[in-house]
């Protein structure tokens, strides 16, 4: 009968321990579930980003619990705390760009502004019904256990 071997608990904490102190080797995970993200899509050819992949199959560990909050923590606050960064790029395009800083750009800022009011705006509403509708259940309920 031959038996699996695995590695020692000792090593498989120490690299837990070691994942959840450092931002570096987290980012590193992160970096390595976007990789993985991209041969993916690459390989199936997806029409979506790789990271996008990458995002899903992090969301699917952690809500399976496979992959522990702790173990990315660190990384996605950083990456999230300097997201600023990431959109640079994106500014120097449109700075090459210059009929998007004219007319065309006016119109382009106006639907966006309209479409977060629009979006924001049907949020807002729809929270509020829901809101109203459970009160209204909940009343109801009450005047029924009387």
């Amino acid at each position: 009968m031959s038996q699996i071997r695995t590695a020692p608990k000792p090593l498989l904490r120490t690299i837990r321990f070691a994942l959840h102190r450092s931002m570096v080797a987290q980012l590193a995970v992160l970096a390595a579930f976007w990789v993985a993200g991209e041969a993916v899509v690459r390989l199936v050819k997806l029409p979506v980003p790789g990271g996008i992949v990458g995002m899903v199959v992090v969301l699917a560990l952690l809500a399976s619990g496979w992959l522990r909050p702790a173990s990315v923590r660190r990384g996605a606050s950083w990456l999230l705390a300097e997201m600023l960064l990431f959109f640079v790029p994106a500014v120097m395009a449109v700075l090459d760009h210059k009929e998007l800083i004219g007319l065309d750009g006016l119109k382009i800022a106006a639907v966006i502004l309209l479409g977060t009011v629009m979006v924001m705006g049907g949020t807002a509403l729809a929270v509020d019904l829901c809101w109203r509708w459970t009160q209204r259940l909940s009343q109801e309920a009450c005047h029924a256990d009387a």
